[in-house]
C-alpha cells in the first residue's frame, strides 16, 4: 500500500507541475506585441477608412436590371451608369461576363473624382430559354475592388 499511495504522490506532484507550468505560459504575456501598439487609437479600421477617403470611389445608380420577357434570340442591352464618388481617378481594370452571350463595354480611361460614366452590357439570348440570370465582373482599383453587376431575362420560345 505504501507503494501505492507514494506513486500516487508522485502522480499528483507531476500534474501540478505541468499545470503550473501550463497557466504560467498562457497567461505570461509573451507576445511581441507592444502595449503601444494595443493602446494606439487608430485601429485597423479607422486606418483603412483613412485609406479608402483618399482612393477612388466607385457608386453605382443600380446594381441589377431586368429585361422582362424577351424571345429567343434577341439581343437587348443596358448600361449602369456610376459616378466616382472618391478622391482619385477611378480606373476599370477589366469587366467580364459569366458567359459569352453577355458582353460589357467599359469606359477604359481614367474617370476624374466626381465624374460619371457607364458600363454597357450587351445580352444575346441566342440558344437560351427560360429564366436567365447572368452577371458581369467589374474590377476596378477601388476597396473592395470587386464589383458584380447582374442582369436578368426571362426568355421566351420563338
Amino acid at each position: 500500500m505504501t507503494n501505492l499511495s507514494h506513486l500516487l504522490r508522485v502522480l499528483i506532484f507531476v500534474v501540478g507541475v505541468f499545470g503550473i507550468a501550463f497557466l504560467h505560459s498562457c497567461g505570461s504575456g509573451g507576445s511581441d506585441v507592444s502595449n503601444e501598439a494595443l493602446n494606439n487609437p487608430l485601429s485597423a479600421d479607422a486606418q483603412l477608412e483613412k485609406v479608402q477617403a483618399e482612393l477612388p470611389a466607385i457608386q453605382f445608380e443600380r446594381a441589377i436590371h431586368d429585361f422582362g420577357a424577351i424571345r429567343e434570340g434577341d439581343v437587348v442591352a443596358t448600361t449602369f451608369k456610376f459616378k466616382n464618388t472618391g478622391q482619385k481617378d477611378l480606373i476599370i481594370q477589366t469587366a467580364s461576363g459569366s458567359c459569352g452571350c453577355t458582353v460589357p463595354v467599359f469606359p477604359k480611361t481614367p474617370i476624374a473624382p466626381g465624374k460619371e460614366d457607364e458600363i454597357r452590357v450587351e445580352f444575346n439570348s441566342e440558344g437560351k430559354s427560360g429564366l436567365q440570370d447572368k452577371s458581369v465582373t467589374v474590377v476596378t482599383n477601388c476597396i473592395p475592388n470587386i464589383t458584380t453587376l447582374r442582369i436578368k431575362a426571362m426568355v421566351k420560345d420563338r
